[in-house]
């Protein structure tokens, strides 16, 4: 959560490698107070910035953002029990706290005892059902229309050009689902079936894969998914919680268009992660470098007065592309160095983007796994990820086009594709100063794959 959101937020590759839940000592884990997050500026320019939920990188930063009224909460789960404002919200509704109805618990490594919960199903203290209008993301939802009607109501939204930015939780483990899903769930359970990878990790009784690297196993072990029925509960509750979201957002755009300003504004929904959904008996996320994760939704919806010629951008993009294009589509000129493009170009049928060199890094979570990929898309049209594993022996290739991707690093008919993937990296790598750590123990790991490079390797400085 961490890396990611400080990464689109300042439009910059992040030294931020870890969560502060788990993150030792001395490892970054929140943004600095000298970096600027791209509503910074938004707000210089004269927007009125506002903002409802997560924040993650830093509640300093938020407030810098949105001002002292901000209220960023800056943890990886939402404070359903500590946040009163919310529990102010759920009394006015007649509700009490929530608890699990129906609670989908993993089994720790010996397959008895009980281990990581993931949420699930949620009643009311009293065993009552659980209404959606008290659910934390409905919530925030709600805070969202109630911002949009204070500015509206005092007519800043006239005076002034908004930034109203929604930080939803879900659909994200520890699962809250209340009432109402009841036959949609019924529905999902007559379909719903196990990912292939689960299967294959379950008939080499979920020990390690030729192909995997340690860190794959580590996190395996953590989530504890033995049992066939959990690991459909699981992502039947996951697709019920992104229906719950989609709930959310239909109400905020529903407010947008009752005030008159969705068809000016710029609407954007992003994720700041993907999630495994039970691919190689795994779930949420981790310090790896695999499809599922790393890829996430981007979706723009441009003003009238710059409608959109391509609808859908084939061309790989990144969250790194989100702040400049935001900054462009409102007319500002940063002199800061960004990482990612404006997108609002190739959008508007003006320009294209060529084959980029969009780089990936893994850090330190449940596990430590400083890893380092990237993504490449070839002439012929075929798309792959490349990650080198700091920690592990083996590396991992991937065909992007795949839905339950499978590591072809040692496949003889990608050895060409291999081989050239590990090229593009050192170049990479060896291009930024800000890499230099990869690429010192790269260039010795990969020596055989990669052009020869002359000269002291302890990269000192050349004399004058």
């Amino acid at each position: 959560c961490s890396p990611s959101r400080s990464s689109y937020m300042t439009g910059r590759y992040s030294y931020v490698q870890g969560n502060g839940e788990h993150a030792p000592a001395g490892l970054e884990t929140e943004l600095r107070p000298d970096d600027i997050i791209f509503p910074e500026y938004l707000r210089a320019a004269g927007y009125v910035t506002r903002q409802v939920g997560k924040c993650h990188v830093g509640a300093g930063k938020f407030l810098d953002a949105f001002g002292e009224n901000d209220q960023p909460w800056d943890q990886w789960s939402p404070p359903v029990f500590d946040d009163d404002n919310f529990l102010s919200y759920q009394r006015k509704l007649g509700v009490k706290p929530q608890k699990y109805a129906r609670e989908i618990v993993f089994k720790q490594q010996d397959r008895t005892t009980a281990g990581n919960s993931v949420g699930g199903w949620i009643e009311q203290l009293d065993g009552k059902p659980f209404p959606m209008e008290a659910q934390y993301s409905y919530y925030l939802g709600q805070k969202a229309i109630e911002t949009i009607d204070n500015l509206v109501g005092t007519g800043a939204a006239e005076r002034h050009p908004v930034y109203l930015q929604l930080d939803i939780f879900d659909p994200h483990q520890p699962f809250s689902i209340p009432a109402g899903f009841e036959e949609r769930e019924k529905e999902l359970r007559r379909v719903m079936t196990v990912p292939r990878s689960w299967e294959e990790a379950r008939n080499r009784d979920f020990k390690s894969a030729p192909d995997e690297p340690e860190i794959i196993d580590i996190y395996r072990r953590y989530w504890g998914i033995y049992d066939e029925e959990q690991m459909l509960n699981y992502r039947i509750a996951y697709i019920l919680q992104m229906e719950l979201v989609d709930k959310v957002i239909g109400m905020v755009l529903a407010k947008l268009k009752e005030s008159g300003l969705y068809e000016d504004s710029l609407v954007a929904l992003i994720s700041d992660h993907g999630e495994m959904n039970g691919r190689r008996a795994l779930v949420d996320k981790g310090a790896f470098l695999y499809p599922d994760v790393l890829r996430v939704p981007m979706v723009m919806k441009l003003p009238r007065h710059t409608p959109a010629t391509r609808p859908v951008v084939e061309s790989p993009v990144s969250l790194l592309d989100l702040a400049q294009t935001l900054l462009e589509a409102a007319g500002i000129q940063a002199e800061a160095k960004f990482d990612g493009t404006s997108l609002l170009p190739v959008m508007l049928g003006h320009s294209e983007i060529s084959d980029r060199t969009l780089l990936f890094f893994g850090g330190w979570h449940v596990g430590v796994n400083f890893a380092c990929g990237l993504q490449h898309r070839f002439p012929d049209g075929r798309h792959f990820l490349y990650s080198y594993n700091c920690s592990a022996t083996v590396d991992e290739l991937y065909d992007l086009s795949s839905s339950d991707a499978t590591n072809l690093i040692d496949d003889p008919d990608n050895a060409a594709v291999r081989e050239e993937m590990i090229h593009r990296l050192g170049k990479a790598l060896q291009s930024d100063p800000r890499w230099a750590g990869y690429w010192t123990q790269f260039r010795l790991a990969r020596f055989a794959s990669l052009p020869l490079v002359k000269g002291d390797m302890q990269l000192l400085a050349s004399p004058a």
